[in-house]
C-alpha cells in the first residue's frame, strides 16, 4: 500500500508542477535547421526524425563573431536539450557568442560514426553560414556534457580539413573545431573509467577493441587537438573525473593549451546548476573568463 500512495503522491506533484509551468511564458526555441538540405546520409528508411541544429543568434548590437556548437550529454541513447542544449544558448549568447544546439542521431536507432558526422556536418555548417550568420570561420568551438562532451571530444580529435571535389559545397570546409569546452564528459571507452551505458550505446555490446582504442579519444590527441576547457567533479559517480584527467593530461603532453577545473562536491549532470552553495555552479564564469583570455571574445575587428 504504501508504495501506491508514494506513487499517487509523485503523480500528483508531476500534474502540479507542470500546472504550474504552463501559466508561465517561456522561451521560444529556434526551429530546427536539418544538417543535410536533400537526403540525409545515413538516415534509416522511414526515419523522420533527422539531425539538425537550433541557431540561437545574439542581439546584433552585442555579437563578437564566436559560434559554438553545443552537443548535449544523454548516453548516446538520448539528448538532454533543455538544460545542456538552448540553456547553454542561452548564456553564450550574454556574452556575445552565438549558441548552435545540436540534435544529433543515437542508439537505438544510430551508432559509430552516425553522431561524429553529424557533429562534424554541425561545424562545417557553421562555417558555411557564417557570412549570413555574421560569424568569424576561425572562432567556430564545440562544447559537450557527459556523452555529450564524449562526442565534442570526438570532433576535436577526429577532423579534416573537407573535401574540396565534394558536390556539396559545406563539405568542401573543414570539421575541425577551433576550441572544445567540456563538461564532466565521457572521454574514454576503455575500463574502468569508461561509461559503459555510452560505450554499449555507441560501439555496441561487443565493441572490438580497435574501436574502442579509436573512440577514446585521450589518446588521439595530437598537437593539432584544438584548446581545451574541462570542468569535472570528484563526486561525479557516473562518469568519474579521470576521464576529463586522462584527457588533461594528453592535452598536455600534447603542448596544447588547456585549463581543468574539478570541484569537490556535485553529482553528474548538473548542467547550468545555478545554486550559490555549489562550487560547481562557477564554471561558466570561469569559462567565460577562459574564452577571454583566448580571444575568442574580442569582437572581429570590422
Amino acid at each position: 500500500m504504501r508504495h501506491v500512495l508514494l506513487f499517487l503522491s509523485g503523480t500528483l506533484l508531476l500534474g502540479l508542477a507542470q500546472a504550474g509551468e504552463a501559466g508561465k511564458d517561456k522561451p521560444t526555441e529556434p526551429a530546427l535547421e536539418p544538417l543535410w538540405a536533400g537526403k540525409t546520409p545515413g538516415l534509416k528508411d522511414g526515419d523522420k526524425n533527422v539531425p539538425g541544429i537550433h541557431v540561437h543568434l545574439p542581439p546584433a548590437d552585442k555579437a563578437n563573431g564566436a559560434a559554438v556548437v553545443i552537443c548535449p550529454g544523454g548516453g548516446y541513447g538520448g539528448l538532454a536539450t533543455s538544460y545542456e542544449g538552448h540553456d547553454v544558448a542561452r548564456w553564450l549568447n550574454s556574452l556575445g557568442v552565438a549558441g548552435i544546439v545540436l540534435k544529433y542521431r543515437h542508439a537505438p536507432n544510430y551508432q559509430h560514426p552516425i553522431p561524429m558526422h553529424d557533429a562534424q556536418r554541425a561545424i562545417r555548417m557553421v562555417r558555411y553560414k557564417a557570412k549570413e550568420w555574421k560569424l568569424d570561420t576561425g572562432r567556430v568551438g564545440i562544447l559537450g556534457f557527459s556523452a555529450g562532451g564524449h562526442l565534442a571530444s570526438t570532433a576535436g580529435t577526429h577532423f579534416d580539413r573537407g573535401d574540396i571535389e565534394a558536390q556539396d559545397d559545406i563539405d568542401h570546409l573543414s570539421c575541425r573545431p577551433n576550441f572544445m569546452v567540456l563538461v564532466y564528459p565521457v572521454i574514454t571507452m576503455t575500463d574502468p573509467y569508461t561509461h559503459k551505458g555510452s560505450r554499449k550505446n555507441l560501439l555496441g555490446e561487443q565493441a572490438d577493441a580497435k574501436l574502442i582504442d579509436e573512440l577514446s579519444n585521450e589518446k588521439q590527441v595530437t598537437g593539432k587537438t584544438p584548446p581545451a576547457f574541462l570542468a569535472h567533479t570528484t563526486e561525479d559517480s557516473a562518469v568519474p573525473p579521470q576521464n576529463s584527467l586522462l584527457f588533461y593530461d594528453a592535452l598536455v603532453k600534447n603542448k596544447v593549451p588547456a585549463e581543468l577545473h574539478i570541484y569537490e562536491k556535485g553529482a553528474h549532470g548538473l548542467g547550468m546548476d545555478r545554486r550559490p552553495e555549489l562550487p560547481f555552479s562557477s564554471w561558466p564564469q570561469r569559462c567565460a573568463a577562459w574564452l577571454t583570455g583566448r580571444g575568442i571574445l574580442t569582437a572581429a575587428a570590422k
